[in-house]
C-alpha cells in the first residue's frame, strides 16, 4: 500500500485530452464526447443515489467514482455497461475502504431505482462479481484512492477559515461529477475549492495563497472547469439525458 498519493499509482495525471477521449466502439455507435461527458456525471449520481440507499460512507462514493471514471479512461461504453460498471465500482469501493456490503443488497436497489433504463435493471449477483474481476484488470489492482478531503481541512485550518468547511466540502462533493479528480492532485482541488468559497464568501485569502507559493495558474484552471460544470452540467435536462443514454448498447 502507498504511504501517499506521490507513491502512490494515482500520481499518474491524466490530461484533458485523456480523459475525454472516446473510444472508436463507441464513436461508431454515434456516441460523442458531450455525450459521454453526461452519461458520466448520471452514472455518478446513479453511484450516489445507491450508496444512500445501502448506506455507506462518503469515502466510500468517492473511492467508487473515482474507480468509475478512471475505468472509462481505459474501456469503452460498449465493451462495459456502465449501468453494471457503476454498482459494481460502488461494490468494490466498499470493499477497499473496508465498508462491505453485499451484492444482493445492491442488486435489490438497482432493480427499485429510476435512475437507469428498466432494460438494465435485470442484473444478478454474478454479473457485479464478473464485472467485479474486469474492473479489476482495468484499475491494474490499484484500488488505493486518495482523496481532497483531508488536505481540505487542513488547510482550512491553516488559512483559520474553518468556518467554510461546510461549502468547501460541499464544492469537493460536486468536483466528483466532473473529471478533475483524475486530473489534479487531492491538494490542489482542495486549495481550488478554497480560492472560489473564498471570492463567494468575500474572505480575503490572497496573502495566505502567496504565502503557499502554489502555482495559481493551476488553481485558476481548475476554477475555470468548476465554472463550466456549474454553468452546463450542474443540473442535466431530462433531454439531454435521455438522448445520451439512448445510445448505449442495447443488452442482450
Amino acid at each position: 500500500m502507498a504511504a501517499n498519493f506521490w507513491c502512490s499509482s494515482q500520481w499518474k495525471l491524466l490530461d484533458q485530452e485523456e480523459v475525454g477521449h472516446l473510444s472508436p466502439a463507441d464513436q461508431e455507435i454515434g456516441m460523442t464526447s458531450e455525450d459521454a461527458k453526461i452519461i458520466k456525471i448520471h452514472m455518478t449520481d446513479y453511484i450516489k443515489t445507491l450508496a444512500q440507499q445501502v448506506k455507506v460512507r462518503q469515502r466510500v462514493v468517492a473511492t467508487a467514482i473515482a474507480y468509475f471514471r478512471r475505468v472509462y479512461t481505459r474501456k469503452s461504453f460498449v465493451e462495459y455497461d456502465p449501468c453494471l460498471v457503476a454498482p459494481t465500482c460502488l461494490y468494490l469501493a466498499s470493499k477497499a475502504e473496508e465498508s462491505t456490503v453485499q451484492a444482493k443488497l445492491l442488486i435489490y436497489y438497482m432493480k427499485r431505482t429510476r435512475a437507469v433504463p428498466q432494460e438494465k435493471c435485470t442484473y444478478e449477483v454474478p454479473d457485479i462479481l464478473h464485472m467485479e474481476m474486469k474492473l479489476l484488470e482495468a484499475l491494474d489492482f490499484y484500488l488505493i484512492i486518495y482523496h481532497p478531503y483531508r488536505s481540505l481541512l487542513l488547510l482550512l485550518q491553516d488559512a483559520g477559515i474553518t468556518e467554510m468547511t461546510k461549502i468547501t466540502w460541499s464544492l469537493v462533493n460536486d468536483l466528483y461529477r466532473t473529471d478533475l479528480i483524475l486530473m489534479y492532485p487531492p491538494f490542489m482541488i482542495a486549495l481550488a475549492c478554497i480560492f472560489v468559497a473564498s471570492a463567494f464568501q468575500e474572505k480575503d485569502t490572497i496573502a495566505w495563497f502567496e504565502e503557499l507559493r502554489v502555482d495559481m495558474h493551476v488553481i485558476k484552471n481548475i476554477t475555470k472547469e468548476i465554472f463550466d460544470f456549474y454553468e452546463n452540467y450542474s443540473s442535466l435536462s431530462s433531454e439531454r439525458l435521455t438522448a445520451a443514454l439512448r445510445k448505449l448498447p442495447q443488452r442482450t
